[in-house]
């Protein structure tokens, strides 16, 4: 979940209040609206239900040739990207995120989820380049999620630093339209718009970007809180308690998120199948429910999913739990349900040795304004930004 992105998952002007429900941690009237999840090949699956390649549908293999050259550096060899290749995507991963020095590291857990599918049936493509000596030296994927106002084509992808500069970027991302597009021709969909997540600062990829006509659309924020700090003592309004994570809870919490998300930036309800998909570093340990008993029968008022990165700690200088997903139903917004369950995650995490809190904000608009998050002690470590193009 924690990740470069759109890899989930929301957008308006913090205010000094409380969080809602979103993607990332979005604001609106009260930042009552509240989810969080770092950008990595993935993390949008919270919030994408991810989509099932279709063989039918599939012309990665038809759009680029067998090979290409590219002068002055070599050939490489254009393949489809399976599952069985989830070792050299690794290798280039690493050597990727080695240099760009983004604050995570792609494990070959989370690397090999890319290749999971799920029920969802609209289409997607994957593409790796390996130079003379087998090695892999770039790669691309698109994955089209559905969408209730246009489809979203989500775009990943990347380039060895030592073939940078030579155009294999440009050729890619030529690919990455061509097939969104040859896919919702396929299908008979239409209207889709491609996305892409740039990470900060990234100038040459921005730039390519606003070449091709792509803008600026979401802004999202890395946020740490120091867990030396007080931890406040915050207890909901009403009848609500806040309560660990259990397995028995799991799909009445799905529910609520989906009920919390449906009117967020680019939210589609999950299925069971879906809500559970991605989880490898899922920490029930950090993990929480906002129950209101006031009858008999306890509803969800807010809940809040925590990983465990352990693969990021070395790479960003620091220890964390992280909040990946947190959200608050309308009924209970503005009873300091989200606060509450902050506050529990971080007493969680630093029971557990860990030296920050740590989540992702996503915001229609850039400010320097966090509301409660800046309140709470939060502080920016990190930005990044998605790029948006209709096909």
């Amino acid at each position: 979940m924690k990740s470069n992105g759109p890899r989930d998952d929301a957008g308006g002007a913090p205010r000094a209040t409380e969080p809602v429900s979103s993607p990332h941690v979005s604001a609106r009237d009260e930042w009552e609206q509240s989810a969080a999840m770092r950008l990595r090949p993935g993390a949008l699956d919270w919030i994408f239900p991810r989509v099932t390649r279709d063989e039918k549908v599939d012309p990665s293999e038809r759009v680029l040739p067998a090979q290409s050259d590219f002068d002055g550096r070599g050939t490489l060899h254009w393949r489809h990207l399976t599952l069985s290749d989830n070792h050299l995507l690794i290798d280039l991963l690493t050597r990727v995120e080695d240099h760009d020095d983004p604050p995570y590291r792609t494990t070959a857990e989370e690397s090999a989820e890319t290749f999971t599918t799920t029920a969802s049936n609209i289409g997607q493509a994957m593409v790796l380049g390996v130079d003379d000596a087998g090695v892999a030296r770039a790669y691309a994927m698109v994955r089209i999620r559905p969408g209730t106002e246009h489809d979203r084509a989500l775009c990943d992808g990347g380039v060895d630093p030592a073939w940078r500069g030579y155009g294999v970027g440009t050729v890619l991302l030529d690919w990455q339209l061509h097939v969104a597009r040859a896919i919702q021709a396929a299908t008979g969909r239409h209207g889709a718009w491609a996305l892409i997540h740039v990470e900060s600062p990234a100038a040459d990829a921005a730039d390519l970007l606003q070449r091709y006509g792509f803008t600026q659309t979401r802004w999202f924020t890395e946020m740490r809180r120091d867990l030396t700090l007080p931890i406040p003592d915050v207890r909901p309004h009403g009848n609500v308690q806040v309560e660990p994570w259990r397995e028995d809870l799991d799909d009445a919490v799905r529910k609520a998120h989906n009920e919390a998300f449906r009117e967020q930036w680019g939210a589609e309800p999950h299925t069971p199948e879906t809500w559970v998909h991605g989880r490898t570093y899922f920490a029930p340990e950090w993990s929480f429910v906002a129950l209101d008993r006031t009858t008999d029968r306890a509803r969800v008022a807010g809940y809040l999913i925590s990983g465990r990165y352990e693969g990021d700690w070395e790479a960003q200088g620091w220890t964390e739990g992280y909040t990946d997903v947190l959200g608050v139903r309308d009924e209970w917004r503005g009873m300091r349900v989200a606060t509450a369950l902050l506050a529990a995650a971080m007493r969680a995490y630093a029971a557990d040795g860990m030296a920050y809190a740590g989540l992702g904000l996503d915001l229609a608009v850039p400010t320097p304004q966090y509301g409660l998050f800046s309140e709470l002690g939060y502080s920016p470590t990190r930005y990044s930004a998605l790029y948006a193009m209709p096909l």
